[in-house]
């Protein structure tokens, strides 16, 4: 029973791992049979210019997230988790959609892959979100936002005190 969360992550890992390049050779292997099939001659293009970069993020996935084994058998390392937040999430994200954008493309043609254009969109609504959300924590610290109002505001707590005649807190 030792190491019993190692080798459950190592498990995961690998039936992660496993699925997702089942998938992802199906996929593929379907595009490519309908592409010779029906000789679209610049279906191509576009095929390479999106599919290859998520070809890198599975063989990324794959490198940090594949466990090794000792030469006896025994556990070496699980590999990194590939269930993480972050980055991690972020690449599992453009994978899976890249993958629609393939079975969309089987199906409706060579204009889904339009659809594709939501992943840049996406990164930039990420990117926004992060920064307003540091702003807004920074509020208190002078660092963005208005000052005065970050001062000006108080709490309900405080409003009641004041209306009872309290001066307020007295620290020693």
């Amino acid at each position: 029973m030792a190491q019993k969360a190692s080798k459950t992550l190592a498990a995961r890992n690998s039936s992660v791992l496993v699925r997702s390049h089942l998938i992802a050779f199906i996929l593929h292997a379907l595009y490519l049979i309908l592409h010779f099939t029906f000789n679209r001659p610049r279906a191509l293009k576009p095929y390479c210019l999106l599919a290859v970069p998520t070809l890198v993020i599975e063989f990324y996935l794959d490198r940090i997230g594949r466990p090794t084994y000792a030469a006896d058998g025994s556990l070496r390392s699980p590999g990194e988790d590939l269930g993480a937040a972050g980055l991690t999430e972020y690449m599992w994200d453009v994978l899976y959609w890249t993958w629609g954008c393939i079975g969309a493309v089987c199906v409706f043609g060579d204009r889904a892959w339009w659809l594709w254009v939501v992943v840049p969109l996406y990164s930039v609504w990420l990117a926004y979100s992060t920064f307003t959300g540091v702003r807004s924590g920074l509020t208190g610290f002078g660092g963005a936002g208005d000052a005065g109002e970050a001062m000006g505001a108080e709490s309900k707590r405080q409003k009641k005190m004041e209306k009872r005649g309290a001066r307020g807190v007295a620290y020693r």
